[in-house]
């Protein structure tokens, strides 16, 4: 019953790459994450790694722009550390944030290529900056991507959301299998997927193993991790029962 949908995803260039190189979406999975973030103001991407999220929502932000229906481009990701520690990494603030920052940077040098990537941002036209830089802003005419954001707290989602402008569309992806934030603090990204789920204007888009389009490895040791917390889960609740 997919055949119409997989004639209109093949079909379906989201833009040229600075390689001469077209990008689709190579799942069901991945189309309708495209067309979610298409017809909505704002659009939350869940899964595991390797599914596209934040890839092809750089794609719709470039050719959003290129069409002239934004004015400029707004990457973020909380500078939460998996295990690492900030303030022992060289340089001023903007050396300490740019690791965090680097799989952004990777999906706009693949779209436009280091000259153009590096004029924009000299230009303000794209601008890639850690999660509390967002504070007391309302972001117009813009395509605000916030990546990992699964390392949120529900204060600094809610904080996010917020800016939200006219003439915007708003992306936000994470894994919540990748929680790294401190002292079991509840994630921002699963509180606004079960809060916003019926809002309209809002989609919400989960990912499967079955969307991964890395190395096949990829989807094997993520359907051995997902076996493995199911066992726990069973092994402590048989425990407490």
């Amino acid at each position: 019953g997919n055949l119409e949908s997989l004639h209109r995803m093949y079909a379906d260039t989201i833009i040229v790459n600075n390689r001469g190189r077209q990008v689709k979406a190579k799942t069901l999975g991945q189309w309708q994450y495209v067309e979610t973030i298409r017809h909505n103001y704002i659009t939350l991407g869940i899964g595991p790694a390797g599914t596209g999220k934040t890839y092809l929502a750089v794609a719709l932000a470039v050719a959003a722009l290129k069409k002239k229906e934004v004015e400029r481009i707004i990457l973020t990701r909380p500078a939460v550390e998996a295990g690492e520690k900030l303030g022992f990494l060289p340089g001023d603030m903007q050396d300490k944030v740019d690791p965090y920052l680097r799989p952004l940077y990777d999906g706009l040098y693949d779209m436009l290529g280091t000259e153009t990537f590096q004029k924009y941002l000299a230009k303000g036209t794209i601008e890639v900056a850690p999660l509390a830089y967002m504070r007391g802003r309302t972001l117009n005419d813009a395509f605000i991507i916030l990546d990992e954001a699964q390392n949120t707290t529900p204060e600094q989602m809610k904080m996010f959301l917020t800016r939200f402008g006219f003439g915007s569309k708003m992306v936000i992806t994470g894994d919540i299998t990748q929680i790294d934030l401190p002292g079991g603090k509840n994630s921002g990204l699963k509180d606004a997927a079960r809060i916003l789920g019926n809002v309209p204007g809002i989609g919400v888009i989960k990912f499967s193993e079955q969307d991964v389009v890395r190395h096949e490895i990829v989807g094997s040791i993520i359907k051995a991790y997902e076996r493995f917390e199911k066992q726990k889960e069973k092994y402590n609740g048989e425990k407490q029962a």
